[in-house]
């Protein structure tokens, strides 16, 4: 209609000027052809032009998707239509929320941009390792302020063993090299003469460290599987593995001496003696954060007795009560039961959620039979989770997982440990089982309960790096308090005024200290595999470039802060080994571009990490 409309309001006034030249310029005849009948001439052709020109394209804009242009014709149309090209049809434009949902319309850095942010995050490795190196090598842990080492894990060198896998990961030789020979000229005897340490802490930093830089090492001959490039320097296999069992062999008597199965919480290595805590309770999340790097030597070794007494603790879990799945932060290996009713995610109870659903991936062989019964506890608990401990904050509706302190019948609070932002990682992974979201909605594979775990990980992600990003620093306080509905409990805020969520989260001033913990970042190294999304890796920017600015020692090393709500931070001047170990490790994968430790392959997922960040070895 709009084209027949145009045809007659420049038709009828070009034939009546036509017709008045035609009378009146006959003087202008040149032979037969006049200056009228050229004019017509042309208004003709030009009209002949717009019919085809509009034909072609369709008359109705939604008809332009329904029709298929023959090919031939469209490469013979007239030069001159380019003079005549319609504008192109623009994409509707939607609501903030609505583009924040959709990832394909967020920025997104180009390729060889997050190659330079992950050379960034090697840079960053090597400084720490350089500060380590210099002040502190051969003790635990360095404090990169007073230049200085200390012992706090039993004096194995914890850095080094916890360090090797990432620099194996990173390609980083001489770090390799260095660790290496350490190891080699140092750990069994240092093993052999040490006195007290900790069953949980030296099997996921020591005994993992070790295990993991095995598999990538070639061990099994699994390494390749990796992705990790086969130049990069490996350490010594065979020399792994004789100082894994030895120090397993040692471990194993916090598991013998216990009158139950779950196991002592301290051994004294040169004596191979084993006792409890002086209270004479284990944490529960301790006791049941043991299983994959038992399990894995055992498969390794060849020799059962690893796996058969750490999956003991597991077998005894089964049959105790819980509360919808969840369970009380203290056990009492002379009993076997638990103590007391505080339930939470955070401290003490953490890792017990996560190796439910580790293990089972792990244990690819029994996943169907005699281990199904992990995959039930975990989604029994995940369960409790969403109907007991999950809320949502004022004003803005932050999801976050609350505590019982005092058990179901007691009150609950709006608190959360940054160690719970292992949560979201630990969804995904249950949810798709590696592979990718899309994946796994092409092939079917998500139930509706898989779908709506998934969402809640993305929801609690965004609300761990909102912790970061509502204080001055950038960086999350160690514990934060929710605004809830009903929760008169007010505290001061994270210090950072223009954070939509400064009104939601209360930071107080005994827990506003950072330790350079890995949680947020692992989670959204997994996040990110698995459901590609481009926002996860700009989150992880935003705090690599937070430790850039505030923790970095000059001299060499991070360091802890004091209190991340000032500026200036004051600063704690001690390195944990998890920030090499595991921090910056998930940073660097994270921004990687070869898919280095692929989610659905036979790979090293959580090497050697804290807490229970360590190895998980998956069969998938």
């Amino acid at each position: 209609m709009c084209l027949l409309l145009f045809l007659m309001f420049i038709y009828f006034p070009v034939q009546m000027a036509t017709q008045a030249l035609i009378t009146n310029s006959s003087k202008y005849q040149c032979g037969k052809f006049t200056v009228g009948k050229f004019l017509s001439l042309l208004m003709i052709s030009g009209l002949i032009y717009l019919i085809v020109h509009k034909s072609s394209e369709g008359l109705v804009s939604g008809e332009l998707h329904d029709k298929v242009e023959d090919r031939h014709t469209r490469k013979d149309s007239p030069k001159i239509r380019t003079f005549w090209r319609k504008p192109p049809r623009l994409p509707p434009r939607l609501p903030p929320n609505e583009m924040y949902k959709n990832s394909s319309l967020l920025r997104q850095s180009p390729p060889s941009e997050w190659i330079s942010r992950q050379k960034k995050v090697k840079e960053a490795f090597e400084h720490a390792w350089s500060g380590y190196r210099n002040y502190a090598m051969g003790y635990d842990e360095l404090m990169p302020l007073s230049h200085r080492g200390v012992d706090g894990l039993g004096g194995l060198g914890a850095t080094i063993v916890d360090s090797l896998d990432t620099a194996i990961i990173m390609g980083v030789d001489n770090v390799v090299s260095e660790a290496s020979k350490w190891i080699e000229d140092n750990l069994m005897k240092r093993i052999s003469e040490k006195g007290q340490v900790n069953l949980f802490e030296t099997t996921i930093r020591v005994l993992g460290g070790l295990l993991s830089a095995y598999h990538l090492s070639g061990g099994e001959k699994a390494g390749g599987e990796s992705g990790i490039p086969v130049t990069s320097k490996r350490a010594n296999p065979e020399l792994l593995l004789e100082v894994s069992k030895d120090l397993a062999d040692r471990l194993l008597l916090a598991f013998t001496s216990s009158p139950t199965a779950i196991p002592l919480s301290d051994v004294v290595l040169r004596d191979r003696t084993a006792h409890a805590a002086p209270d004479g309770l284990s944490s529960t999340s301790e006791a049941t954060t043991l299983q994959l790097e038992f399990s894995y030597l055992s498969r390794i070794s060849g020799d059962p007795k690893y796996n058969l007494e750490a999956m003991k603790v597991l077998d005894h879990m089964k049959t105790l009560p819980t509360v919808e799945g969840l369970v009380p932060i203290y056990i009492n290996p002379s009993s076997g039961q638990f103590s007391g009713e505080n339930i939470r995610l955070g401290s003490r109870g953490d890792s017990y959620y996560e190796y439910l659903i580790k293990v089972w991936v792990q244990q690819e062989k029994y996943r169907h039979t005699s281990l199904k019964y992990l995959f039930e506890m975990y989604m029994e608990a995940m369960r409790g989770v969403k109907h007991l401990l999950v809320r949502k904050t004022i004003p803005n509706g932050l999801v976050f997982v609350g505590e019982l302190p005092y058990g179901r019948n007691g009150g609950f609070s709006p608190k959360m440990d940054h160690l719970v932002c292992f949560l979201p990682g630990t969804l995904a992974l249950g949810a798709t089982k590696g592979i990718t979201k899309k994946k796994a909605l092409e092939n079917h594979l998500l139930t509706e309960e898989d779908r709506e775990n998934l969402q809640l990980a993305e929801d609690l992600a965004k609300t761990c790096v909102e912790m970061y990003f509502v204080t001055s620093t950038g960086l999350a306080p160690e514990i934060a308090y929710f605004h809830t509905e009903g929760n008169t409990e007010g505290g001061p805020d994270g210090g950072n005024k223009s954070s939509e969520y400064v009104n939601d989260i209360i930071i107080k001033p005994l827990d506003r200290h950072n330790l350079l913990r890995p949680e947020t970042v692992e989670s959204l190294f997994v996040l990110h595999r698995i459901t590609e999304d481009p926002k996860y890796r700009e989150w992880g920017w935003r705090i690599f470039q937070a430790f850039e600015k505030y923790t970095k020692v000059d001299s060499g090393g991070y360091t802890s802060l004091d209190d991340v709500t000032s500026l200036p931070p004051p600063r704690r001047d001690k390195m944990e080994t998890f920030f090499l170990g595991e921090t910056l490790k998930y940073l660097y994968l994270l921004f990687d571009e070869s898919n280095i430790l692929p989610l659905d392959k036979r790979a090293i997922l959580f090497i050697n990490g804290m807490p229970s960040r360590s190895l998980s070895t998956c069969w998938l």
